[in-house]
């Protein structure tokens, strides 16, 4: 894997946006200011107008028109096995719904992928998604529906939300 990561803004109906990639792989998407914002970027940065980013525009164009995209870009999520794997399960999640912090957890303990218990360890991996939007940690939500711990806003989370259930129904954001 090359030392240089290239970057590019985007610009979204809920503020900047931050890409990054190396080689051919997108490997962070951060709402400007956001907790653990470019926990990804090590060693050098540079903006660049390369493939996988102008991808993953693409991909935010689509979803920002109201359309959910049909793909996903070229990923590299870096963290812990662990950590791969819930953010892996998070791509499971429909667009338009939830679930919560329990029911992902019991939902890789019944395949044998964590403890029934490790609603903490899942809750903390989720907080540490590299690529918001595309690896959907907003479907994320706590019981009883309450919306809680988005690393980019929980009015973020909001928007993101009933932007979704408008695309599943088929209506324009």
């Amino acid at each position: 894997m090359s030392d240089i990561s290239f970057t590019c803004k985007y610009h979204s109906p809920l503020g900047e946006i931050t890409l990054a990639c190396r080689d051919d792989r997108l490997t962070g998407l951060w709402f400007d200011g956001q907790k653990h914002y470019g926990s990804t970027l090590t060693g050098r940065t540079e903006e660049a107008d390369v493939p996988v980013l102008r991808l993953a525009v693409r991909w935010l164009d689509e979803y920002f028109s109201g359309h959910e995209p049909q793909f996903v870009p070229p990923l590299s999520l870096m963290g812990t096995p662990f950590s791969r794997l819930v953010w892996r399960r998070l791509m499971d999640i429909p667009c338009g719904t939830t679930l919560t912090y329990k029911e992902l957890t019991l939902r890789m303990a019944a395949c044998g992928e964590c403890g029934a218990g490790a609603v903490r360890a899942v809750a903390a991996a989720i907080g540490r998604n590299p690529v918001s939007l595309i690896v959907p940690c907003h479907r994320v939500i706590g019981s009883g529906g309450s919306l809680t711990g988005y690393a980019g806003g929980i009015w973020r989370k909001e928007w993101l939300l009933q932007a979704e259930r408008s695309m599943a129904e088929g209506r324009l954001v």
